[in-house]
């Protein structure tokens, strides 16, 4: 059986490595091993980052939430507890971009979750 020459899959490999390592510092845009080891590195952060996005998003809506709450003299928890009560199923999404673009309705939906919360 004949060998192996590996010499345009290797070089492939390499080429391919460098080119997504491009324009990181130093070495590890030009040298094949360094790239490899930060290529790596890369590739676990952002499979990581792609799930952390989600949390920091998530966390920005509740503190927008929160600080229109305020705004309306209820804190968060006793906000989405009113909102519970009274059956208003608006996600927190919607309830933020709603606290920064639309302040009145905001404030209606916050009296609508006192008066639950009241009752």
């Amino acid at each position: 059986m004949p060998r192996v020459k590996r010499a345009v899959n290797a070089r492939k490999k390499r080429r391919n490595t460098l080119a997504q390592a491009k324009g990181y510092y130093g070495d590890k845009s030009r040298k094949y091993v360094a790239a490899k080891d930060q290529l790596n590195h890369s590739l676990q952060y952002q499979y990581r980052d792609r799930r952390n996005k989600k949390r920091e998003i998530r966390r920005l809506w509740i503190t927008r939430i929160n600080a229109g709450a305020r705004l309306n003299g209820l804190s968060y928890s006793v906000f989405m507890n009113g909102l519970k009560k009274a059956g208003i199923e608006l996600d927190r999404k919607v309830l933020s971009d709603m606290a920064i673009n639309d302040p009145q309705s905001f404030a209606d939906i916050c009296e609508v979750a006192k008066k639950a919360v009241e009752a």
